[in-house]
């Protein structure tokens, strides 16, 4: 098909995302507890970009790969789009 270059960014998120924490998973239970740390930083990196818009794997996959989000579609690293009060 048309690879990860046809992916929206936040479909490419969620595939990032779930195969880290399934790896700390199999790192938990083959290697030590210590990698629950890893599960931890993957969820405040999710929280992070529906919070701020962005994540250090969201601005990567912007940025290296050329992703565009179908939720922000407007919204490009370093430029935010604040609602009219």
């Amino acid at each position: 098909m048309g690879g990860m270059r046809g992916w929206p960014l936040e479909r490419a998120l969620f595939a990032l995302a779930g195969s880290v924490t399934l790896a700390s998973v199999v790192l938990v239970a083959l290697v030590s507890p210590w990698f629950l740390i890893l599960t931890a930083f993957v969820g405040i990196n999710q929280w992070l970009y529906v919070i701020a818009r962005d994540c250090p794997a969201s601005l990567v996959l912007k940025r290296g790969f050329g992703l565009r989000s179908v939720v922000y579609p407007g919204c490009r690293p370093g430029r935010r789009r604040h609602a009219a009060p």
